[in-house]
Order: structure tokens, then C-alpha cells, then sequence
């Protein structure tokens, strides 16, 4: 242990050398305290300001995180809030972005906002939302539903430890509510399993959720140990001890695998009548309780807090090997195959593109990807949700990512999916094995509602490929399309129907049968039924029916001209025919087009699987769900007739 010197005693150069340092370091320290105390109350007190202002909000759960922040923002944080494009700037998500008042009030105390917009807290029009999302410059991904920071978190980390080799830290601030979700565990199972030591995941154990006590509580030993089950380091402080609290992250930032800051807090700590008190979650602070709030926390600093930039750093160029050189296919093949081999082509030539998959790449063939790029292939495993977060992880730091599974499965990501269309994130998915055209595998792996939930999405981009050429164009097309993108992609081998020079953008559609103003009846069909459309017409030409088929391979957006051309053609007689339930897919698609087009007199006929399949061979299943060939040339005689 180092002793003072006294002046008494005659001292060597090193004893005074010591002394000096010992002095210095516990100056530092002490100011160093005295700044995160500073920030901690200025935090507090501009959380219950602003959010009593909007009249609405949760200042309790901002006051809980408060010191944890601020300790992050003032002696931990590397970011750069003049330049949030900056590459290496840290990540920071607030998993728990009902913590919004929080996160604003660190914006203010970082100098990037002002008072005067702080105080636009949830007004018509203002920056600051509900809840944090991209309109911000700040603010990497949307967040307010439960359990998403973290798997988000996941993908940036995982981004910055493999193709960037980047020198950001991710933090993510979770609240104890939301350890219930599952996807809080996938993350820290990936995050364990990767050895992603650029994640901290910092736990907010204020013990109280929306309606009272969380599952575990103040039992940090459980979690503590359920982290730690997963390959992640547990580092259990109190969290309003600014000490242990600079302590632990310091650890954290040196840690050789993901860290979890496991902090004990007081939910509406600060200010008496709110420290752990149920009934206040989701409240603002009437006028007078504003006034004693304040009058305890007393003066704010009102001041801005230095915020430590990171140092340079420039990433290694995108490496582009010039035009991608795709197959090109005669010979009949499944969509899902041509998926596969056009990442392939575009992994070859470009560093940008990555592909997740969900532990099914040898079906949905992801698999050539990674056999082109393997550095830049991710398996997920069984965790869906966790491969769209990831997705949208990776794309905050310029990454263009494709992530696959069976379209049944992206149900159970279907919130993430919404979510990253509030972020603003651009993501490609692919859907393999869609409708009953699977065979016998059954409905359990059957896609009947997967264009319906996608074309949902605001913004999104549906695709429905029918033959290998087109796969591989749509695929190219996606790479650089903004927003949630979807391409559905078919089991079964299909026949070639265009040549590889034909070019589809999206937003188009293909007059592949007839086209002649002696056209009857229009035949609507995208990816397997199409083939099944072509078929039917050739039956209906040699009967002297002339009929018109239409491949609507973009089903979102929908060519509502070709639509409006063909009722016209025809006398609005329709046969639209989908592998898929009949609500929401592409029957719905095509009425709505019309019906904004001004089309008002259609007759109609939609065939769609209305009963739940079973297992047997595809043609089987196409037969029975009534969307077969015989069906289609009956439902066009019928409108004809």
C-alpha cells in the first residue's frame, strides 16, 4: 500500500513521485464524480420537465436509468454528435425506448439538441416521438416494442467484429421487463456463442414493471446467472453508485467476451413519492408534483457535458469486382435455387452484400453465399426474430443484408419486421417453400398468409418470382432497393419462361399469353400458378378462347396500369389464381388497384386455398386447393359464358 509522505521526513523522488500521483488521481477522480452527479440530476430533472410538459410519458423509468447514463455519456461513450455518420462513433440503443424522455435529455446534454425542442416532447410534429426512431440523426434504430435493442444490438456488434473489423462499442440499455421476452435470450445465446466482446448489454433492475413487480425483481444472482449461462461476463453493481458504476464499464470496455451490467436501481429514483413506488409507470407529473419534484432534485446545471469523440478511423474500401456476372438458365429450376446462386453473384462482386440465414440454407440455398463469402455469411439458427434484428443491425452500419428462412417462419419475426419499417432500415427477405405447391411436408410449413403480412408493411416491396431468370433480376434489383423488401421463392422446379436478356423492374408486370384486344378474360398469377395460368390458356386457345395472362410478379408495388388495360381489353372479366389464403394476398392486391384506377364494373373470379391442406404431392395440393389448371380454364369459361 502507498503511504503520504510527511514534510518531516525526508523524502526520496519516487515517494514524492507517488504521492504526486496518488493526489492526482483521486482529484481527477473526485471531479470526475462530481460531473457524472451534475449530469445524473440535470437528466433527472429535464426527464420530468419535458415529459410533464407533453402530459404524458415515463419519467419513472428514466429516472432509474439516470446515473447508469450518465456515467456512459460523460466518461465512456465515444461519439461524435456533430458527425453521427462518423464510422467509428459508438452504438447506443435504448433497448427500453419507453425511456424516451431520458434519451432526449442526454441529446440536450450533449449539445445536440436545444431547451426549446426538448420541450416539443410528443407534440404534433416534433423530432421527439413517443418513443426514439431515425428521425433523429442520433438514433440508429426504432425501439418501443420490447426485446428488440438488444437482438439489434447483436447485428451491429456482429458487423463490427467480422466484415468491418471496426473499433465501435455497442451498449444497449434493456429494463427488467423485458428479460421475458424470448428474443432477449437469443441475443445474449448469439452474442455468448460469437464472443462478441464490443457488446454491453447494461440491465436496468429497477424491480417494477407496468403493473407491478417484474418476474424476477431484485433477484440479481438469477440473472446474473442466466446471463452467464449463455457465454456472457455478469457484472452485478448497485446502479446508483457512480463509482462501481464507471468501474464496471471500464471493465467492460477491456472485457475479452459480451458483458452484462447487471444494476440494481430504484425505479423513480430522486425524487421521494416516486422511489419505488407503484401506479406510476406511464405517468407525467401534474403541475405541483413537477414543483416538489424539482424542488428535491433541486437546481439543474443546465449546462452541456463533454462527450469523448472516438479517433479516426477509416474503414477498408468496399471492394466491387465490376459488373456481377449471373447465370444464365434453359433448363427448369426452383426459384429458390436461383435465389442462392444470384447472392452468390453478387457476394463475388460486391463487399457490402451479407446473407443470414435460419439454419435452412441447404433449402433456402443461402448455402452459395457461403460458399462465395463465407466471412460475410451468418448462421442465426433457429432464431428468427434474431436474424431480422441482426438484419437490421448490419444495415445501420451500411451493410446490405438478405436474410432467409421458410416463409411460414418470418411470422414469427413479424414484429421486428414492422418495427424496422419504423427505423427505416433497409432489409431483404426471402421466403422459400411458400403454399401448398411444398407437397408433403403439410400446412405446418406451408405460406398461405406471408403476402398478406408483407404487403402490410409500410413501404415494403412483395415479389413473386416464377422461373430462375426472373429470380435472378429481382434478387439484383433488391441490392439496392430501400425499405423492407420480400421475395417469395417456390420449392418445386418451374420451367424457363423468359430469357435472361428480359428485364423486370419492379413496380412491373409481364403480358406472357395473348394481349390482343380479342383478349376475354385476363388471367392474373405470380410464381407457381402462373405456370399453371400458361397451361390453362394453352387448353383455352384451342377451345377459341382468347385469353390474357398476366405474370404479377410485383405484387407490392402492383402495375395497375396493365390491370387497367386489361379490364379495359376484356370487359373487366378477371381470373386471379394465388397459392395463398384468399384475405390479404394477391386477389386483394389486384382489386384494390382497380378500385383506385377508377375500374368499377369487374367480374370476378378468385381462386386461392380456402381449407386447410394435408400433406401429398404438389400437383395433388394444387388440384385440391382449387387452383390448379382445370380450375383456372373453368372459371374462364364461366365468365365468358
Amino acid at each position: 500500500m502507498q503511504r503520504a509522505y510527511r514534510p518531516t521526513e525526508r523524502p526520496t523522488r519516487a515517494m514524492a513521485a507517488a504521492y504526486r500521483g496518488r493526489v492526482t488521481t483521486e482529484v481527477q477522480s473526485g471531479t470526475k464524480l462530481a460531473t457524472y452527479r451534475e449530469l445524473a440530476r440535470q437528466l433527472r430533472i429535464d426527464s420530468i420537465r419535458c415529459s410533464s410538459a407533453a402530459g404524458s410519458g415515463h419519467p419513472t423509468s428514466s429516472l432509474s436509468a439516470a446515473d447508469l447514463i450518465a456515467v456512459l455519456l460523460a466518461g465512456h461513450l465515444r461519439y461524435d454528435f456533430a458527425h453521427p455518420e462518423d464510422p467509428a462513433n459508438d452504438h447506443l440503443i435504448f433497448s427500453k425506448g419507453h425511456a424516451s424522455p431520458l434519451v432526449y435529455s442526454m441529446f440536450k446534454a450533449a449539445g445536440a439538441i436545444s431547451d426549446d425542442e426538448l420541450m416539443t416532447f410528443r407534440k404534433l410534429g416534433s423530432r421527439l416521438e413517443g418513443h426514439p426512431t431515425p428521425v433523429l440523426p442520433w438514433v440508429d434504430v426504432a425501439t418501443g416494442s420490447l426485446g428488440q435493442g438488444l437482438p439489434i444490438g447483436v447485428g451491429i456488434a456482429l458487423a463490427g467484429k467480422r466484415p468491418l473489423d471496426a473499433p465501435y462499442r455497442v451498449w444497449v440499455l434493456c429494463g427488467d421487463s423485458e428479460t421475458a421476452e424470448g428474443s432477449i435470450w437469443e441475443a445474449f445465446d448469439h452474442a455468448g456463442h460469437e464472443g462478441l466482446s464490443n457488446l454491453v448489454a447494461i440491465l436496468d433492475i429497477n424491480r417494477l414493471g407496468q403493473r407491478g413487480p417484474t418476474e424476477l425483481g431484485w433477484d440479481l444472482d438469477a440473472y446474473a446467472s442466466r446471463v452467464r449461462a449463455f457465454g456472457v461476463d455478469p457484472l452485478v453493481i448497485d446502479g446508483h453508485d457512480l463509482a462501481e458504476i464507471d468501474d464496471a464499464f471500464t471493465r467492460a470496455r477491456g472485457a475479452e467476451r459480451p458483458t452484462a451490467i447487471i444494476a440494481r436501481t430504484l425505479k423513480g429514483r430522486g425524487v421521494s413519492f416516486l422511489e419505488d413506488k407503484e401506479g406510476w409507470h406511464g405517468k407525467a407529473l401534474d403541475a405541483d408534483q413537477e414543483r416538489q419534484a424539482l424542488a428535491e432534485l433541486g437546481e439543474s446545471p443546465n449546462r452541456t457535458f463533454a462527450v469523448a469523440k472516438p479517433e479516426r478511423w477509416v474503414p477498408r474500401p468496399t471492394a466491387r469486382a465490376g459488373a456481377v456476372s449471373f447465370k444464365r438458365y434453359t433448363e427448369p429450376l426452383a426459384t429458390r435455387k436461383a435465389y442462392g446462386e444470384a447472392l452468390a453473384a453478387l457476394g463475388a462482386a460486391r463487399g457490402d452484400v451479407v446473407v443470414l440465414d435460419a439454419e435452412v440454407s441447404n433449402s433456402t440455398h443461402a448455402e452459395d453465399f457461403k460458399k462465395t463469402a463465407p466471412d460475410r455469411f451468418f448462421e442465426m439458427y433457429i432464431a428468427e426474430q434474431q436474424m431480422v434484428a441482426a438484419a437490421v443491425g448490419m444495415q445501420v452500419v451500411g451493410l446490405v443484408p438478405f436474410a432467409s428462412t421458410f416463409a411460414a417462419f418470418f411470422t414469427r419475426a413479424y414484429d421486428f419486421i414492422r418495427m424496422a419499417a419504423i427505423s427505416r432500415a433497409n432489409i431483404r427477405l426471402s421466403g422459400s417453400h411458400a403454399g401448398v405447391s411444398i407437397g408433403e411436408d403439410g400446412p405446418s410449413q406451408m405460406a398461405l398468409e406471408d403476402l398478406a403480412m408483407m404487403r402490410a408493411v409500410h413501404g415494403s416491396t412483395v415479389l413473386y418470382p416464377s422461373d430462375a431468370n426472373q429470380t435472378t433480376k429481382l434478387v439484383a434489383a433488391l441490392a439496392d432497393r430501400t425499405g423492407i423488401s420480400y421475395i417469395r421463392t417456390t420449392r418445386e422446379k418451374t420451367p424457363i419462361v423468359y430469357a435472361q436478356a428480359v428485364e423486370f423492374p419492379i413496380g412491373g408486370s409481364k403480358v406472357v399469353r395473348g394481349g390482343s384486344d380479342k383478349d376475354r378474360v385476363a388471367i392474373i398469377a405470380a410464381g407457381i400458378t402462373l405456370h399453371e395460368a400458361i397451361k390453362a390458356h394453352e387448353v383455352l386457345e384451342k377451345q377459341d378462347i382468347a385469353v390474357r395472362v398476366i405474370d404479377l410478379y410485383s405484387v407490392k408495388p402492383i402495375d395497375a396500369g396493365t390491370l387497367v388495360d386489361a379490364a379495359k381489353a376484356t370487359g373487366g372479366r378477371f381470373v386471379v389464381v394465388e397459392d395463398h389464403w384468399p384475405e390479404g394476398g394477391i386477389g386483394d392486391a389486384v382489386l384494390a388497384a382497380l378500385a383506385e384506377r377508377g375500374v368499377r364494373e369487374v367480374r370476378y373470379r378468385h381462386l386461392a386455398v380456402r381449407k386447410m391442406p394435408g400433406s401429398g404431392k404438389p400437383a395433388e395440393l394444387l388440384d385440391a386447393a382449387g387452383i390448379s389448371t382445370v380450375h383456372i380454364v373453368r372459371a374462364a369459361k364461366e365468365l365468358v359464358s
